[in-house]
């Protein structure tokens, strides 16, 4: 396996719309490659996801895997999840804020407001259908990554630019109150 480079802010694959893969396509050797290429790079770079985007590949395809993540230690644990052609549809129109980074945008943080349940439909890594719905804190992770497939960063849907903030003033200042509210998201919808 190979570790990608990643994209940062300014790179102009970032705002780019990905193609979408057909079936055969998915199939084919060199996919199949770079999806493992894409988890390895995710996890090394301790992320809770990762677009194909944002290793310079515009096409339809995220990786999701939450397990003990020591950059986003009050997420709850996602199993490994590849999304080939993902449409997101919002359940209701009930929203929670949630305090974002991006591996493309590092060391930055901002508030953006999700919606609280998805329904998602994709293919897997071999092409079989998902069709499920996510809540809370993992449907806000599914909406991040989602919106690299639409050249979006969270930058564009923070709704209070003051609460953009380092890394490291983050942890100092806003976290506490912040696990405090993702306990209350965790607690009534379970993710």
């Amino acid at each position: 396996m190979t570790l990608l480079k990643i994209a940062h802010v300014g790179a102009p694959v970032l705002r780019q719309r990905a193609r979408e893969l057909t079936p055969e396509q998915l199939q084919s050797p060199e996919i199949q490659a770079f999806i493992d290429d894409l988890v390895e790079t995710m996890r090394d770079a301790a992320g809770a996801g990762l677009a194909a985007i944002q290793v310079y590949r515009a096409i339809r395809v995220v990786a999701i895997e939450v397990h003990d993540n020591p950059r986003y230690p009050y997420k709850p644990n996602i199993p490994l999840t590849i999304l080939v052609n993902p449409v997101l549809t919002p359940l209701s129109e009930e929203r929670f804020d949630n305090y974002e980074g991006c591996l493309s945008v590092p060391d930055l943080r901002g508030v953006v407001s999700r919606y609280a349940e998805v329904h998602v439909k994709a293919l897997d890594r071999h092409g079989q259908p998902i069709d499920r719905e996510v809540r809370g804190i993992t449907a806000g992770t599914f909406q991040h990554e989602a919106d690299h497939l639409d050249g979006r960063l969270f930058l564009d849907r923070v709704t209070e630019p003051t609460s953009f903030c380092t890394w490291k003033e983050f942890q100092r200042h806003h976290e506490p109150e912040f696990r405090s509210r993702v306990e209350a998201v965790v607690q009534r919808w379970g993710s």
